[in-house]
């Protein structure tokens, strides 16, 4: 009776802490997390750093030039990266170390060299743009490259500081942005490369954006920023649904370089869109209407500017970096007015449900506790590795904290360890 009973509690015991594992991490295989929204659920997370930071278990610095995030499937890692002008895409084993590589055509070395999106991995297949504007499928197992479309082949137009896209899957499709005048964005066979269908768009060329899809009423709406449009797109079909423009600068002020950068991905809650833009309207919460076939803008606030550090929605509170006041904001999610302004630079945020993950411009990472839109620096560190500008956006998967400075990609323990 009493081994019984010991059996059966062991065998109780360990399926509460396998399913406490399970549920502590969360799978991340494209850009941002599983919903884009730069969010990562996981508990057992540390709530204080010491002032060197957390322990660093491993780094690379031979992932080449870049500022594209990793992303994560069993036990490997990949991430992209220029050397000598190509672009690669790298398989590392969990300490780090480089498995194999796939070299998938040119990559931008021009201003900022190197990778600016991560790949997205769908089933046992891996999806990657370049800066040139290259899009390919690779075999996750083997690193054998399946296909490949060139920018030339899909007449797209390249930006002032190159194509930085992160693809998006849905089905059998994966959409991508060209930008070019008659294929503005595209839905090509994921299997095959071959195109479903082309979306006209307003013909304008990219603005540095990652797509999401929205669920609302009957219809899978696929929302992307081109130059100074954000297009809600039928993504079974390619019509066009609604455009909202971007007003700050007007039309004979068009050009390449001026007010056309809309890098954060957008954000979708019950109905509302919400995006944060440094070269247009600003903050601003779009309601969508008529099933999905138009949208009106509900606030609006000019004075927050980010370009490319993202931004997320929690408790109610939008928490995104200001260019201008070099500073992490938050703002009221219902009308968009600023709550509260923490002087830390410009940077890059991420969540884990509690805590806020802020990586500067400087080379300071932030672990940030937030309080009804109210901010306070519970710790910091500074990153010791890696070279050129610190654009990219960190990532946490299964208790590590994952930062990537240019050719370097270092791994820190952030889980707290036992029960």
């Amino acid at each position: 009776m009493q081994r019984s009973f010991y059996i059966s509690f062991s065998i109780s015991f360990s399926a509460l802490i396998l399913l406490y594992c399970v549920s502590s991490a969360q799978t991340v295989s494209q850009w941002r997390g599983e919903d884009r929204r730069g969010i990562y659920h996981e508990n057992r997370l540390q709530q204080f750093w010491p002032p060197e930071g957390p322990a660093m278990v491993w780094s690379n610095e031979e992932i080449g030039n870049g500022f594209g995030s990793p992303v994560f499937r069993d036990k490997e890692i990949f991430i992209a990266g220029e050397i000598d002008s190509n672009a690669y895409l790298f398989a590392l084993d969990q300490g780090g170390k480089i498995i194999r590589k796939t070299a998938y055509g040119k990559e931008w070395t021009r201003s900022f060299p190197g990778s600016r999106m991560s790949p997205t991995i769908d089933g046992d297949l891996i999806y990657v743009s370049s800066g040139m504007g290259n899009l390919a499928c690779i075999e996750m197992e083997t690193g054998i490259l399946k296909w490949m479309v060139n920018r030339s082949d899909l007449h797209g137009v390249t930006p002032m500081h190159g194509h930085s896209e992160s693809p998006l899957v849905e089905g059998d499709m994966v959409f991508f942005t060209p930008g070019g005048k008659d294929t503005n964005v595209i839905a090509l066979n994921r299997f095959t490369g071959k195109i479903i269908w082309v979306c006209k768009g307003k013909g304008e060329r990219p603005a540095y954006n990652s797509p999401l899809l929205v669920k609302f009423a009957d219809k899978s709406i696929l929302v992307v920023f081109t130059a100074y449009s954000l297009l809600g797109i039928d993504s079974r079909t390619g019509e066009l649904l609604w455009v909202h423009e971007q007003v700050n600068i007007p039309p004979a002020e068009r050009k390449l370089g001026n007010g056309d950068t809309h890098s954060n991905t957008v954000w979708y809650d019950d109905g509302s869109i919400y995006y944060v833009a440094g070269d247009g309207n600003g903050a601003v919460k779009l309601a969508l209407e008529d099933k999905g076939r138009s949208v009106h803008e509900v606030w609006r606030n000019p004075e927050v500017d980010n370009y490319m550090g993202g931004f997320i929605i929690q408790e109610g509170k939008i928490y995104t970096c200001s260019d201008k006041r070099k500073s992490l904001l938050s703002l009221d999610a219902n009308t968009g007015v600023i709550v509260d302004s923490l002087k830390c630079g410009t940077g890059a945020v991420i969540s884990d449900g509690r805590f806020l993950y802020y990586y500067n411009q400087k080379g300071n990472m932030y672990l940030i506790r937030p309080d009804k839109g109210k901010m306070e620096i519970a710790s910091f560190f500074r990153v010791p590795k890696g070279t050129k500008e610190h654009f990219s956006h960190p990532v946490i998967c299964k208790g590590m904290l994952y930062i990537r400075h240019g050719k370097a990609l270092m791994a820190y323990k952030i889980e707290t360890g036992g029960l």
